[in-house]
């Protein structure tokens, strides 16, 4: 009889070993979870942002993430004037625009 645990140990990890594909399955499964529920979304969302960018003109109401609501006046490929006020213009990132308005938003304030 011997008192070393490392005997003991070698016993139990030669019955325990198996293929080493079933621990990459619960990885696998996480990595498939996140990319439904995360990473999927996200490029749809960034898509539709893009897609939005490209389709403003002049003339449309539109919400920053800033929170100004304004009106374009000018758009060039990277910046675009805002109007957010008689007489008060600011150039903004066409990025920053958060979303179109509906036409005579601005009107009813």
């Amino acid at each position: 009889m011997s008192f070393f645990i490392s005997d003991a140990m070698a016993e139990g990890t030669a019955a325990a070993q198996g293929s080493g594909w079933e621990g990459l399955i619960p990885l696998v499964l996480l990595f498939v979870v996140f990319y439904f529920l995360l990473i999927r979304p996200q490029q749809k969302k960034v898509k539709e942002h893009k897609a939005l960018v490209e389709a403003i003109k002049k003339g449309d109401e539109v919400a920053t993430y800033g929170g100004l609501l304004g009106k374009i006046r000018d758009l060039n490929d990277s910046f675009c004037d805002l109007e957010i006020a008689d007489n008060v213009i600011v150039k903004i990132e066409r990025s920053n625009i958060a979303r179109l308005l509906p036409k005579g938003t601005l009107k009813g304030e």
